[in-house]
């Protein structure tokens, strides 16, 4: 009964399943490019901001000492150090998930 059931002529739908599947293909392709279009538009308007911004600190930096400069330098972690910390939480995040399986 079942062969005979799936053997049957398929039900005419006059072309309202390509129309199904054209519209959903078309809206997967408006979210697939809005995000990278969205971030290169609020990036291009943000550039002249950020160029102000950065002349600003140039200048500013001109009034601190060159003793708070190096004391607060000291501070920032290093690039290795960050990374470490990366691989860590990636470690962690991967094992938490490994312990929800």
């Amino acid at each position: 009964m079942l062969e005979a059931l799936l053997l049957s002529s398929p039900v005419a739908d006059d072309g309202f399943s390509r129309r199904i599947v054209r519209r959903l293909q078309r809206r997967l392709w408006v979210r697939r490019l809005t995000l990278p279009l969205a971030a290169m538009i609020g990036g291009a308007l943000a550039f002249k901001p950020l160029t102000g911004l950065v002349s600003v600190l140039a200048n500013l930096r001109v009034l601190v000492p060159n003793d708070i400069i190096t004391a607060t330098a000291g501070s920032i972690p290093q690039l290795q150090v960050v990374v470490l910390g990366a691989i860590l939480l990636a470690a962690f995040l991967l094992g938490m998930r490994f312990l929800e399986d």
